[in-house]
């Protein structure tokens, strides 16, 4: 068995449990609903289940989006002009679900806090959602979230830096349930050449310090082989702009850009069992 907490797993840590007792690292994949429209979106969200993605992160577009990078920026200024809101994310979350995948919401938090932390905990729970990722989040700043995804059993899972201190880590992580979400670089998301030598770093370090818990690297991951090379360290794979790169933000050849995405999830997938230390 995995060794890792089953108290603490939640639905979305279990799914990484279940690949680490098969032998293999998840594959978790991001798109932002709402691009380049809404239902071609939620198709999008289809396609990374049906190509082999163990969990689906929907990523919910913010005006002010400090973590990410130019893809995704680009990606979310063209869902928000095109009218996506916020029940869109609970949407795609039911496509997931009925795909029989595993979704979780990728939020700010101030969009929680102007739709109400308790009504959309409560909503993404009955649309089938498994939990939450706020990267803006702190858990000492988060009594509030705390306390609605306890009522509603979703998880939440907060993030960890290669600047954060060991207490830092420690308590970010007793207060995740489901996995912790640990950045492999200082800066931005996007695609990179090479994957970050703070990775490994950061993902042992974690370890280390509270192995009850799985650890999912993101931030830079975009082919095969990177996605080896972090399996290799990782419990799960994160993997966001290069996915969205598959998409035109016309949707004009649709099919065609879905074709792409399910052929790269692919790739991913045999990467992260081919990378499994």
């Amino acid at each position: 068995m995995s060794g890792f907490d089953d108290s603490r797993l939640g639905i979305s840590g279990r799914v990484l449990a279940r690949a680490h007792d098969e032998g293999r690292s998840a594959l978790v994949t991001y798109l932002p609903v709402g691009y380049p429209a809404v239902e071609d979106s939620l198709r999008a969200f289809e396609a990374l289940t049906d190509a082999g993605a163990d969990l689906v992160e929907i990523g919910l577009p913010y005006s002010d989006p400090v973590l990410d990078g130019t893809v995704i920026q680009h990606a979310t200024t063209k869902a928000l002009r095109r009218g996506v809101r916020t029940r869109d994310a609970f949407r795609a979350a039911e496509v997931v679900a009925g795909a029989g995948g595993t979704a979780l919401v990728m939020t700010y938090w101030n969009l929680i806090e102007q739709y109400g932390p308790e009504r959309f905990a409560r909503d993404l729970r009955d649309a089938g959602g498994a939990g939450v990722i706020t990267p803006d989040l702190t858990p000492d700043e988060a009594e509030e979230w705390v306390a609605a995804t306890d009522d509603t059993g979703l998880d939440r899972v907060f993030l960890i830096a290669p600047s954060s201190g060991d207490e830092r880590i420690r308590m970010t992580m007793a207060a995740c349930r489901g996995w912790v979400y640990a950045t492999s670089v200082m800066g931005v998301t996007g695609t990179r050449s090479a994957t970050s030598s703070a990775a490994p770093v950061i993902a042992h370090r974690a370890r280390a310090l509270d192995p009850g818990l799985p650890i999912g690297i993101g931030l830079g991951v975009s082919n095969a082989d990177q996605a080896a090379e972090v399996a290799g360290y990782a419990d799960a794979v994160i993997v966001g702009s290069a996915l969205v790169g598959c998409l035109d933000s016309d949707g004009a050849d649709l099919e065609h850009d879905l074709g792409r995405l399910r052929g790269l999830v692919g790739d991913l997938a045999d990467g992260v069992r081919r990378g499994h230390a």
